[in-house]
């Protein structure tokens, strides 16, 4: 029988054959999703473009073998990623999200259908964050910010960002960075869902940011939220 059209590709990774069997069993008899058991395994195409390829990753946090894995995963670009993780450290969040890893989950709120919500949305590009995560996101962007602000005051009055936001764009991730989604956002300043999902490709597409997090910590580094 031949595959949906927008049936997702996933592979998993994790060091635990346990958790890893476990990440699998929640998605394996999912009708949009086709799990790769192993992770070297390539899909048969027969001539036609791949639907889009994501990584599930699972860590207890990021250490150097983690960061490693990561890095290997995402080489390339072909695979978007999911990282479910038991904890993540401040130096880390900027990290996985530089990286380009398209969704975070808590380990201890990965349900079957938070997954599957995930995993869809890295596969259409757009990014999933803990509430929690975002906050700390933008208070750490912020230090980075104050200080890049510090250090340039010495040799320079003013930081003016390489590319310019419109201000209906900074609107929008204003309330992304307060953790509103695409329907939220649209009711928010009257927009279709459609006009608020093609503001933010446009953004992405142009300033090279590879999810709605990298937009946001993009956007309060060059001081425009």
């Amino acid at each position: 029988m031949p595959l949906l059209a927008n049936r997702v590709t996933v592979t998993v990774h994790a060091s635990d054959p346990l958790s890893r069997a476990g990440v699998i069993s929640h998605l394996q008899h999912q009708p949009t999703v086709e799990v790769l058991r192993d992770t070297r395994e390539t899909r048969e195409t027969d001539g036609r473009q791949a639907d889009p390829a994501v990584a599930v990753m699972l860590v207890d946090q990021v250490d150097d073998s983690a960061s490693a894995e990561l890095r290997r995963v995402v080489r390339g670009g072909e695979q978007r990623v999911v990282l479910i993780a038991r904890e993540l450290r401040e130096p880390d969040l900027l990290t996985v999200v530089e990286y380009g890893v398209r969704a975070i989950l808590w380990r201890h709120q990965a349900t079957e259908q938070r997954l599957l919500k995930a995993v869809h949305s890295a596969a259409r590009g757009e990014g999933e964050l803990p509430p929690d995560l975002i906050s700390r996101l933008l208070v750490q962007v912020g230090r980075l910010r104050r200080s890049e602000t510090t250090s340039a005051s010495a040799g320079s009055s003013s930081t003016a960002p390489l590319f310019g936001m419109a201000p209906r764009e900074v609107d929008v991730l204003r309330l992304v960075a307060e953790g509103l989604d695409t329907r939220q956002i649209s009711e928010k300043l009257a927009y279709s869902e459609r006009t608020v999902k093609n503001i933010l490709h446009a953004l992405m597409t142009r300033l090279q940011l590879t999810n709605r997090a990298h937009a946001v910590a993009y956007a309060l580094r060059e001081g425009y939220i």
